[in-house]
């Protein structure tokens, strides 16, 4: 008898000192992690930003494919929210607050516990990467979760090989997204023709994005100053593109409604386009992805034995990258002049 009032006292004084031990832990916690992703803040900010796309990218969904996960009627932006179920209960997750391709505030609740904060930062590099941070915090814990916590080993064990695990799954999935690309030949059309400022100069197939943004620039500048207003979408016509590697001759050109009549020295001058037949392609994706476009366009052609007219081939970018950040999305149609 005496030795079990000797266990039971022992079990009574460990009980006491677990309970001690557990009531004098912090009474908030934090858990962070931080991926840098070879892709532009927009992008990634649209995917997080919209609860659809986390079932593709949760390490605790992928864990668990039996987690039920129901979506509000509203998923994107503010007041944006979803929730699940798993063996442990039931969570919710709502964007409280957002600032578009920087930060986003959500508020998430889980069982019993106490809501916890999360945020996201999205820090844009210069070589056209972003560092995604991703924050969850508690804070004025009751015992119970306290207690939950400690016997699980921590939040940071519990929730930060998730949060690398998410974050490696998101930088996956982003960046793919990036690289999509469709190629079609619409066949043949009627392009309007018009009037466009230009300016010719030569690049190769490794300089070409720079000299082109260099290009529209001293365009668009010319333009300003002298109050010509564009009519249309930017594009380049080819003067000669069949060695890449050692020159290719291209103009650069912005439309306008009527001639524009160029006086001093510039180098920027105004030419036409006229009403002609074309084969038209469209591409949707990231422009390195052009040679294959021009190249499915070239083989077309051959194989449906369609001449070339004199007027030389363009491609048009119907797609501003500022505005559409994900190059996936880019639109560029190509035209070759064809004969009657």
């Amino acid at each position: 008898m005496k030795i079990l009032k000797y266990i039971l006292f022992l079990l009574l004084i460990g009980i006491i000192g677990t309970a001690i031990y557990i009531a004098v832990q912090p009474n908030e916690f934090q858990v962070t992690r931080t991926r840098t992703i070879k892709a532009p803040a927009p992008v990634i900010y649209d995917n997080v930003i919209d609860f659809k796309n986390w079932e593709a990218w949760s390490s605790w969904a992928e864990d668990d494919p039996d987690m039920t996960i129901t979506l509000a009627e509203q998923t994107k932006g503010v007041n944006g929210s979803y929730s699940w179920e798993d063996e442990d209960g039931v969570g919710t997750m709502e964007i409280t607050d957002a600032t578009p391709y920087t930060s986003i505030q959500q508020r998430m609740q889980f069982a019993e516990f106490p809501p916890s904060d999360v945020s996201w930062d999205f820090n844009s590099n210069d070589d056209g990467s972003t560092d995604v941070t991703w924050t969850i915090m508690g804070k004025d814990l009751p015992f119970v979760f306290k207690m939950f916590s400690v016997l699980m080993g921590g939040m940071e064990k519990q929730i930060g090989p998730h949060y690398e695990r998410s974050l490696e799954k998101l930088d996956s999935i982003v960046v793919n997204s990036m690289e999509a690309f469709t190629i079609n030949i619409d066949g043949i059309t009627e392009y309007g023709g018009g009037f466009y400022m230009y300016k010719t100069t030569s690049a190769t197939g490794i300089n070409i994005s720079q000299i082109m943004g260099k290009q529209y620039g001293e365009i668009m500048g010319y333009m300003a100053s002298h109050s010509i207003k564009q009519t249309g979408m930017p594009f380049t016509i080819y003067h000669n593109m069949n060695n890449p590697e050692n020159g290719i001759i291209m103009s650069q050109a912005i439309p306008v409604q009527n001639k524009v009549t160029v006086t001093g020295e510039s180098n920027v001058l105004c030419g036409y386009i006229p009403k002609t037949k074309v084969l038209k392609t469209t591409l949707m994706g990231n422009y390195t992805n052009l040679p294959k476009a021009w190249e499915a366009t070239q083989k077309y052609l051959a194989q449906n034995k369609i001449e070339q007219s004199d007027i030389l081939p363009f491609e048009i970018y119907q797609t501003d990258p500022g505005e559409v950040p994900n190059p996936a999305h880019w639109i560029t149609e190509i035209y070759i002049p064809i004969k009657e």
